[in-house]
């Protein structure tokens, strides 16, 4: 088997994910400039097609199901059991587009229905509570996980966007196998605690923002300028000396790309995978192009050199950041 192909097991269960997963937020076309389901679909081939098999949704991603509906396409196309499709549930999109934080268990389960409905399938391999709800206790919502679980519409539990309080109260109420906290090369503040309690509990850490919205695949200048309706020049790591540092940290990236023959996408994404205690690396894309490059990352490894300079470059920007 070649090493695109290798999997690894989700939790303790008996679900094998790839170890990059495509994440479908970009394919709902919300936030992202130019995505349409013809990209869309095109994507997930390419995905699969890579070794890729863990496809990540949720109810949110998209005003009217727009990712589902792509995944939907796309079942058919392959053996049910030759995907792993993950889900979210508890947040949604008001008439306003806000978002709505809704994670109480009758919400959760009609969420998870529409979804399947929308998915054409009969069940997902795994369901995310999308987020904490601060108006419900996330005991109560876990217990309506775990009925969702009990009922057979989703084989295994994860949570999203919780610290490690919530993921103790609510795996004492229902039990998980996944955690999905955002991780990147730059962002490692999960290392402390998330990692350490999903190590010790045997659940999986399925990251996202590995890229952190582009800024990590090398391909946005010092100069650029972000499109009005990109959402990204809201984040304080596109701005000011955060932008400045992180444009010198990538500038070290892309030596090691030259060096290695790799992608700055590629060596920021296998960092990620080959990190202690992560399962699976989230990469968003909306062509087929972007997660055949991040898939690569599967197929290769990281000499120590690189990694060491990669390190010494992470505790210079901090050191800077600091200052």
């Amino acid at each position: 088997m070649s090493i695109a192909r290798q999997r690894r097991r989700l939790g303790n269960s008996a679900i094998e994910v790839s170890s990059v997963g495509l994440g479908c937020w970009p394919m709902a076309g919300m936030t992202t400039i130019g995505a349409n389901s013809s990209d869309s679909l095109d994507t997930i081939r390419a995905a699969f097609d890579a070794g890729i098999n863990f496809l990540d949704t949720a109810f949110a991603y998209g005003a009217a199901g727009e990712s589902d509906a792509v995944i939907a396409k796309f079942l058919p196309e392959c053996e049910r059991s030759d995907l792993v499709v993950a889900t979210k549930g508890g947040i949604h999109w008001d008439a306003d587009g806000k978002r709505v934080n809704d994670a109480r268990p009758a919400v959760l389960r009609s969420e998870l229905e529409q979804s399947l409905e929308r998915l054409r399938t009969d069940y997902v391999d795994l369901f995310y509570l999308h987020a904490p709800d601060p108006n419900v206790p996330i005991a109560e919502s876990a217990g309506g996980c775990r009925e969702l679980l009990e009922s057979g519409l989703a084989r295994t539990i994860g949570v999203s966007n919780v610290d490690v309080s919530q993921l103790d109260a609510f795996t004492a109420e229902c039990p998980i196998v996944a955690c999905q906290p955002p991780y990147n090369i730059l962002q490692r503040g999960i290392e402390s605690d998330i990692i350490p309690w999903c190590k010790e509990h045997s659940v999986s850490v399925v990251t996202y923002w590995p890229l952190m919205k582009g800024l990590l695949a090398g391909k946005l200048k010092r100069d650029h300028q972000f499109a009005e309706k990109d959402s990204r020049k809201n984040y304080e790591v596109f701005q000011g000396k955060q932008w400045e540092l992180n444009q010198d940290f990538v500038d070290v990236l892309r030596e090691i790309s030259r060096e290695s023959g790799h992608s700055v996408a590629e060596i920021v994404v296998n960092w990620t995978i080959n990190q202690p205690g992560i399962t699976t690396a989230l990469c968003g894309a909306k062509r087929a192009d972007q997660i055949r490059e991040t898939a690569r990352a599967m197929t290769w490894s990281i000499a120590d050199g690189h990694l060491q300079k990669i390190q010494s470059a992470f505790e210079l920007r901090e050191q800077k950041l600091a200052n």
